[in-house]
C-alpha cells in the first residue's frame, strides 16, 4: 500500500510509534508527579513555601497524636477509674502536649479560617476530660473534632487520590511490617520478642474498631516515636495507603468479604454512608458500625477495605473529591499562594472529575462539555490571575455543573438495566466507529491490489490492541493506578501520533487519486508495493488508532461494570459488537462497487477528516492533563464527536 516514494516516511513512523509506546509511559507517570495527582497529605506540598510545609508537618503530627489519644484512652481509664497508671499518666501528657502544640499552630496563623481562635479551646476541653477520667467515648469525640479541625484548616487531605494498588500491598507488608507484626498481623513476628511496647495485633478488633484508614497511613508515614515502629515516608503514597489498607483488613476476616459485596451491592444506604474514599478513609469502625450495625460494617469492612474501587465506581464519590478540590484552591488563592491554588484546581479535574468521566460520557454525556469548560476558567482564572471575585464566580459555576451532572447520574442509575444496556451499547459503536473505518479502508485497499496476503498484518493489528486494550485494563485494576492525567496524556498523545500518521497516509493517498497517476504507479512501483516493511507499517497503524479507541472503551466498560448491572453491560457490548461487525460488512461491500480513482478519493478524505478529530481530541487532551494552554474561542461550539473544541490551541493544530 505504502510506496518507495513514500518508504522512508513510513520508516520514520514506525520508529517514532515504536520510540513513543516506549516512552509515553514514562512521560504520563512523569506527568502526574508534576500535577501532584499522586501524593496526598503533605506530599501534595512538598513545593510549598517552607515556612507553610512546616506548618502543616506540625499539624500532621498533631492529627496522628490526636488519633493515638482517641484509640488507646479506652486503655487506661473505664468508667471514671484508672485502669492503667502507666498509661493514663501518658494521656495526661499527650494532652498537655496536644494543648501547647495547637497554641502554637494558632499563634502561628496558618491554615484556613485562622482568624477565630478554635484549636486552643478544643485542646483545653480535651485536656480536661482527661484530667477528669471523662469515660473514653468522650475523649474520643473530642479529639476527633479537634483532629478535623486541623485537617480542615491546613488542607490535610487524608485520603488517597485514587484507588490504592492493592496487588502489590501483600509483598510491601511482607518486606517491611511481618518481621514484627507476623504474617497474619497477630503482633507475633520473629522480631517481636523482647519489643517494648509489642507490635500492635491488628487482628485485634476491639483496638481496630477505633482505627481509621488514616490513622494507618500517618503512623506507617510518620512513625511511632519512642517505640521499634520506623515511618516509611520513603515509599511514595499509593504504597503506604496500600499498606494503610491491607493492614486495616486484619480485624475483618476475608470470609465475610462475600457478605459485604452483597450488602454493597443491594443497599443503597451504606453508599449514602461511605460515598467516597475519603470517607472510607477517614470514618472509624466503630462510627460505621452506630450507623449500620455491627455485623454488617464487619462485612462491608472486609469487602470495601480489599475492594474500595467498589466505592469509586458510583459518580457522588469522585465529584466530591472535586467539590473539595475546588474549594482548596479557593482557600489557596485567597492566602496568596498561587502556585498551589492551580495545583488544587487542576487536581479538582484530574481527581475529581476524569475517574468518572467514562461514567458520565455513558450516561450524561451533555453534562460532560460543561464540567470541562467550567474546570477549564477556574484553571484560567487562577492562571492569569484574575481576581478574588472572577475566581469566586468561576469555582460557583463549577459548583452548578457538578450537581447537575450528579442529579443526571442519579436519575439515570434509577433507570435500571435498559439505561446500562443503552449506555454499553453507544459507548462501544461510538468509540469503535473511527478505528472501524479507518480499518475497512485499509482492508478494501488491499483488496483491490489482489495483494491479500497483507490482510494478516491489518488483522493481526486491531487483535493487538484489542488484546494490549485488555492488558491495560488488567494493569490498572490490578496492578497499578492510572491517574487522570495518565488518561488524558496517554490519549492526548495516542491522538496526535495517529493524526500524524493518517496525514501522511492521506497525502500519498491523494497523489493516487487520477487514473494516470495510478497507471503511473502501479508501473514504476508494481514490484515494491506493499513490501513487507509496508506490511509491518499496516499493522502499527491499525494497532496505534485500534488500540487509542479500546483505552477509552475499556475505562467507560470499567466504570459500567463496577455498578453491578453487569449481565445488561454484556448485554449492550454483544448488541453493539454486533452493530459494528454488521456496518464493517456494509462497508467493505460498498468499497469494493468503487472504482479505484473514486475509492482513493474517498479514502483520502476520510482519512483527512480523521486526522483533525484525532488532532483535536489530542490537544484538547493535553490541555485538560494541564500541558498546554487552552485560549477559548467564545463564540466557536464544541462538538466532541467531530473533534471541535473552542480553543485556539485545537484549531491551530487542526488548521
Amino acid at each position: 500500500m505504502w510506496t518507495a516514494r513514500m518508504s522512508s516516511g513510513p520508516l520514520r513512523l514506525l520508529f517514532a510509534i515504536t520510540f513513543l509506546s516506549w516512552l509515553i509511559p514514562g512521560l504520563t507517570q512523569a506527568a502526574a508527579r508534576t500535577a501532584g495527582t499522586a501524593s496526598p497529605s503533605a506530599d501534595a506540598a512538598s513545593t510549598a513555601p517552607a515556612s507553610r510545609q512546616a506548618l502543616r508537618d506540625d499539624a500532621q503530627a498533631l492529627w496522628q497524636l490526636l488519633d493515638y489519644i482517641a484509640v488507646d484512652y479506652g486503655g487506661a481509664v473505664a468508667e471514671g477509674r484508672v485502669v492503667s497508671a502507666q498509661e493514663y499518666a501518658e494521656m495526661q501528657e499527650f494532652a498537655g502536649l496536644v494543648l501547647r502544640q495547637a497554641a502554637a499552630l494558632e499563634r502561628a496563623g496558618g491554615g484556613a479560617g485562622s482568624g477565630r481562635p478554635v484549636l486552643v479551646p478544643l485542646a483545653e476541653a480535651l485536656a480536661k476530660a482527661v484530667r477528669e477520667k471523662a469515660p473514653a467515648e468522650t475523649v474520643a469525640t473530642l479529639a476527633r473534632r479537634l483532629a478535623g479541625e486541623i485537617a480542615r484548616r491546613f488542607s490535610l487531605t487524608l485520603a488517597p487520590t485514587r484507588v490504592p494498588p492493592l496487588a502489590r500491598a501483600a509483598a510491601l507488608y511482607r518486606d517491611n511490617c511481618a518481621s514484627c507484626h507476623g504474617e497474619t498481623g497477630a503482633g507475633d513476628g520473629p522480631l517481636a520478642r523482647g519489643m517494648e511496647p509489642a507490635p500492635i495485633a491488628f487482628t485485634d478488633l476491639a483496638r481496630a474498631r477505633e482505627r481509621s484508614l488514616a490513622s494507618y497511613f500517618a503512623t506507617i508515614t510518620r512513625g511511632v516515636e519512642g517505640t521499634a515502629m520506623p515511618g516509611f515516608g520513603h515509599l511514595d503514597a499509593d504504597s503506604r495507603w496500600a499498606l494503610a489498607f491491607h493492614v486495616g483488613s486484619f480485624a475483618f476476616p476475608a470470609e465475610l468479604a462475600a457478605e459485604g459485596r452483597r450488602l454493597w451491592a443491594r443497599d443503597a444506604d451504606l453508599h449514602e454512608a461511605i460515598p467516597d474514599l475519603q470517607t472510607l478513609t477517614a470514618l472509624t469502625p466503630a462510627d460505621l458500625a452506630a450507623r449500620i450495625g455491627e455485623e454488617r460494617m464487619r462485612a462491608v469492612l472486609a469487602f470495601l477495605r480489599r475492594h474500595p474501587e467498589a466505592v469509586t465506581a458510583h459518580s457522588a464519590a469522585s465529584l466530591r473529591v472535586a467539590r473539595e478540590k475546588l474549594e482548596q484552591a479557593l482557600t489557596l488563592y485567597r492566602a496568596g499562594d498561587r502556585q498551589a491554588a492551580a495545583r488544587a484546581a487542576l487536581a479538582a479535574y484530574l481527581d475529581g472529575v476524569e475517574p468518572v468521566e467514562p461514567l458520565l460520557k455513558a450516561r450524561a454525556s451533555a453534562h460532560v462539555p460543561a464540567i470541562e469548560q467550567a474546570m477549564a476558567a477556574v484553571r484560567r482564572a487562577i492562571e492569569k490571575d484574575e481576581g478574588i471575585r472572577a475566581l469566586e464566580t468561576a469555582v460557583a459555576n463549577a459548583r452548578e455543573q457538578l450537581d447537575g451532572a450528579e442529579r443526571a447520574l442519579s436519575a439515570s442509575t434509577r433507570a435500571g438495566m435498559w439505561a446500562t444496556a443503552s449506555a454499553a451499547f453507544t459507548v462501544l459503536v461510538r468509540e469503535g466507529l473511527e478505528a472501524l473505518l479507518l480499518v475497512v479502508a485499509m482492508i478494501a485497499f488491499i483488496a483491490k491490489t489482489g495483494r491479500r496476503e497483507m490482510l494478516p498484518y491489518v488483522h493481526g493489528g486491531w487483535i493487538v490492541a484489542l488484546i494490549a486494550g485488555f492488558a491495560t485494563w488488567l494493569l490498572a485494576t490490578r496492578l497499578i493506578a492510572i491517574s487522570g492525567a495518565t488518561r488524558e496524556l496517554t490519549e492526548g498523545l495516542g491522538g496526535l501520533l495517529a493524526a500524524i500518521v493518517l496525514v501522511s497516509v492521506g497525502v500519498w493517498m491523494h497523489g493516487r487519486a487520477t487514473a494516470a497517476g495510478w497507471q503511473r504507479y502501479i508501473a514504476d512501483n508494481l514490484k515494491r508495493v506493499l513490501s513487507r516493511r509496508s506490511a509491518w507499517f499496516l499493522f502499527f497503524l491499525s494497532f496505534l488508532v485500534v488500540y487509542r479507541e479500546a483505552f477509552e472503551t475499556i475505562l467507560f466498560y470499567v466504570a459500567l461494570w463496577s455498578e453491578g448491572q453487569r449481565t445488561a453491560v454484556a448485554g449492550g457490548a454483544a448488541a453493539g459488537a454486533a452493530a459494528l461487525a454488521i456496518i464493517a460488512v456494509a462497508l467493505t461491500r460498498f468499497a469494493r462497487t468503487l472504482p479505484i480513482r473514486a475509492f482513493f478519493v474517498a479514502s483520502s478524505w476520510l482519512i483527512a477528516v480523521l486526522a483533525v478529530v484525532l488532532a483535536g481530541k489530542g490537544v484538547a487532551a493535553l490541555q485538560e492533563a494541564g500541558w498546554l494552554t487552552a485560549s477559548p474561542i467564545p463564540v466557536l461550539p464544541r462538538i466532541d464527536w467531530i473533534g471541535l473544541f473552542p480553543t485556539r490551541e485545537t484549531v491551530l493544530a487542526q488548521a
